[in-house]
């Protein structure tokens, strides 16, 4: 038991400091990337909803490939991919010029892309669950698309996307940890190079799994007070 205690303990002989960078920046890297994928989504709903027939495929047509690509085939292309066509338009200017691609930024475009695809239904549903008819009443009353987008679609649209948001941004959660395999040292990584130090694989990756429980217990209580405090007002179908 002694020995446990010692392989978590801060300083030169635990592993208690590098588990902890980790956990901080695996929660940084969901937090950074979830704006971004909600942001990626909210577009791309808006698209799905528009009444050009060529902004409709677009969107289609984005959801569809991240929706069916692997999240590590995602992050490798971002990743990869990105590093080489960001080398060759830098050579169109300097010869010989390389450019190499921030691993963090990597991750958060790559996790970014895949939840704007998920979210993009979960957000497109709930716009489409606003009754038509309040949003030509505004649109009488003289407000802009815009104002009726943020005054009578968006605080509606949100109520009713919360839920399925939640369950984007839990699987977010998990999939921050495909981020190590391009050398972001993340909670999977510090923990998979603390194994490899103390063969020690049980201990470390149940240490592991109990933080993610953590955080996503966390995460459940946060989503939970939001959906109560959004749903303040509305009462439910069948309720009392």
């Amino acid at each position: 038991m002694f020995d446990f205690l010692r392989l978590l303990s801060f300083g030169p002989d635990g592993w208690g400091d590098e588990i902890a960078r980790g956990a901080l920046l695996t929660i940084e890297l969901a937090l950074v990337t979830l704006p971004v994928g909600i942001a990626i989504g909210l577009g791309v709903a808006l698209a799905k909803d528009s009444k050009s027939a060529a902004v409709k495929m677009l969107a289609n047509a984005y959801t569809t490939v991240f929706r069916g690509l692997p999240e590590l085939l995602t992050l490798f292309i971002v990743y990869y991919g990105g590093q080489m066509l960001l080398t060759r338009l830098a050579g169109l200017f300097v010869e010989g010029a390389s450019v190499e691609v921030n691993q963090f930024v990597a991750g958060v475009v790559a996790l970014g892309l895949v939840l704007g695809a998920f979210s993009s239904e979960v957000l497109y549903a709930a716009i489409r669950a606003v009754p038509r008819g309040q949003k030509e009443a505004a649109a009488a009353l003289g407000l802009s698309k815009m104002r009726v987008f943020r005054l009578v679609t968006f605080p509606q649209l949100w109520r009713v996307a919360l839920p399925g948001l939640s369950n984007n941004w839990m699987v977010l959660l998990k999939d921050t940890s495909l981020v190590s395999v391009i050398a972001i040292s993340d909670l999977m990584r510090q923990t998979a190079i603390a194994v490899g130090v103390t063969k020690q694989p049980f201990f470390f990756y149940l240490i592991a799994c109990l933080i993610y429980l953590v955080f996503s217990a966390i995460s459940s209580a946060v989503f939970s007070r939001l959906e109560a405090r959004a749903s303040r007002g509305f009462r439910r179908v069948g309720g009392h």
